[in-house]
């Protein structure tokens, strides 16, 4: 089964995120912090991380970079899951070391077919 990391802080999104990812067969972990979702990168091989921007302790820019230094992850995607919006958000993410990124409030088929593009499943 496809592993993914969810990296949200805000419960209601959380539930949501892993809800619709466990609907479509997915096998879901959840961290709410980058300091978390980088302890938790180095215990476990995820295939797809989503990572939210603004979080607790250490941002999700950071944890990404870090995340993406360890040996068994520079091929991981992981997807910035963002309500930042704005005109040149999705550029200075990618800039940044994130692989793709999708807007919150997602469109729950939009998000589906990102994450397909990205990751097969059993």
């Amino acid at each position: 089964m496809t592993r993914l990391l969810v990296v949200e802080d805000d419960l209601m999104n959380l539930n949501l995120i892993c809800e619709i990812l466990k609907a479509e067969g997915f096998t879901v972990h959840y961290a709410m912090d980058g300091i978390e979702a980088i302890d938790m990168a180095k215990k476990m091989l995820y295939d797809l991380i989503l990572m939210d921007i603004e979080l607790p302790r250490m941002d999700g820019i950071e944890a990404t970079r870090i995340i993406k230094n360890m040996l068994n992850y520079k091929k991981i995607p992981v997807i910035a899951l963002t309500a930042y919006a704005m005109r040149g958000d999705k550029e200075r993410f990618l800039a940044a070391g994130l692989d793709d990124y999708i807007p919150k409030p997602i469109d729950v088929s939009d998000f589906i077919k990102k994450l397909e593009k990205y990751c097969s499943r059993d």
